[in-house]
């Protein structure tokens, strides 16, 4: 509102341009706004300001994220490894969605929080979202908090919490740390800096060489990219990354990146001489759900409680969502679980594909397992 300014705002911006990531300011799908190339200062400030629109406390952060990831990509440059795209709107959404989780509040009091913590913090917070690392939130008073490394704290989660409710945690039982919304969480901050495995885009251009196309979103990624661009080229995994970009949500941006990883299997182990015509990669999402749901009826497992349920009898919210509140009509236990083993993700993806792809073998034996 006072129009102030945060100084080398476009050296930060061209800093991080320089290192092949491109830059998105914006919240997606409508507001997003990429940078490919260097622009001045004041265009840098319009187009912040033209992404968030009135919100001049988002577009003021958005300045200070840009420095702070500058500084970070310059001094440590394996936080950002396997990621093209650095969006800001995604990585200030999935900070107070943090917040939220650790202070146990709600998405507008967390959202609140994040605008009022100091420079310091914010940027102690900014490098335990891009490194993965476990962190909590202790109180310091007058409502200012600071960001704690589990690793190095010898304040455990239980008394941290305690602390923040105003309660006495001396005489309370130890209990075993909540897992519980790992892997939705690991799921959600990948997304959001959009993390992928290493080799990814090669092994996509790899699956892309085996049939017509990958829809994504009602984007099309075409077989011709394969004999326009070659699997290392910068230019191709820029293709794919904006097709995956058009799906706001992250944890399913990733469960997406997931399928796609086990369509490369089948290509490198060559199951198939062909994968047939355009490949729906969000079916096969859709399907590995459903299946995943199946099970959950047959053993009687946490998802019973929401969307595991004959279809007459699945509730939905006033809103049309579901229950439990899982992104793209995928039930957030499925977010939940580990990539691999036998009830893992990749597993029940890896089983969707053989039931929906019709140029699998339908007789014999195929590996299927998934390390």
């Amino acid at each position: 509102m006072l129009g102030k300014r945060v100084e080398d705002l476009a050296k930060a911006v061209t800093d991080l341009l320089v290192r092949q990531k491109q830059v998105t300011v914006g919240m997606p799908p409508a507001n997003e706004h990429t940078i490919t190339a260097p622009l001045p200062e004041i265009d840098l400030r319009q187009l912040i300001h033209q992404a968030y629109g009135d919100d001049e406390s988002t577009a003021m952060l958005t300045q200070e994220l840009l420095v702070y990831l500058a500084m970070f990509i310059r001094t440590e440059p394996q936080l950002f490894l396997e990621m093209l795209r650095l969006r800001v709107g995604l990585i200030i959404q999935v900070m107070a969605t943090e917040l939220s989780r650790t202070l146990i509040c709600t998405g507008e009091e967390a959202s609140e929080h994040l605008l009022n913590l100091s420079p310091f913090e914010m940027k102690n917070l900014l490098h335990h979202i891009l490194s993965g690392k476990e962190f909590a939130i202790s109180s310091v008073g007058r409502g200012n908090f600071s960001v704690i490394s589990c690793k190095s704290s010898r304040v455990s989660k239980k008394s941290q919490i305690g602390s923040l409710l105003g309660g006495d945690s001396e005489g309370t039982e130890d209990v075993e740390p909540d897992r519980q919304g790992q892997w939705l969480r690991r799921r959600r901050l990948d997304g959001a800096l959009n993390r992928v495995p290493r080799n990814f885009y090669p092994h996509v251009w790899g699956v892309l060489e085996k049939c017509q196309g990958l829809a994504i979103e009602g984007r099309v990624l075409p077989q011709n990219l394969t004999q326009e661009m070659t699997p290392g080229e910068l230019k191709f995994a820029l293709a794919v990354e904006t097709v995956l970009n058009s799906i706001p949500q992250p944890e399913y941006r990733q469960l997406i990146v997931e399928a796609l990883m086990v369509l490369t299997l089948v290509t490198e182990y060559n199951i198939a001489a062909s994968l047939g015509g355009i490949i729906a990669v969000e079916d096969l999402v859709h399907k590995a759900n459903q299946i995943f749901l199946e099970d959950q009826m047959k053993v009687n497992g946490d998802a019973t409680l929401c969307c595991a349920k004959p279809k007459d009898k699945r509730e939905i919210t006033s809103c049309g969502g579901l229950l439990c509140g899982g992104a793209a009509y995928i039930c957030q236990h499925f977010y939940d679980s580990a990539p691999s083993g036998s009830y893992g993700t990749m597993t029940y993806v890896t089983r969707a594909v053989a039931a929906l792809l019709d140029c699998l073998p339908r007789e014999g034996e195929v590996d299927c397992s998934v390390s």
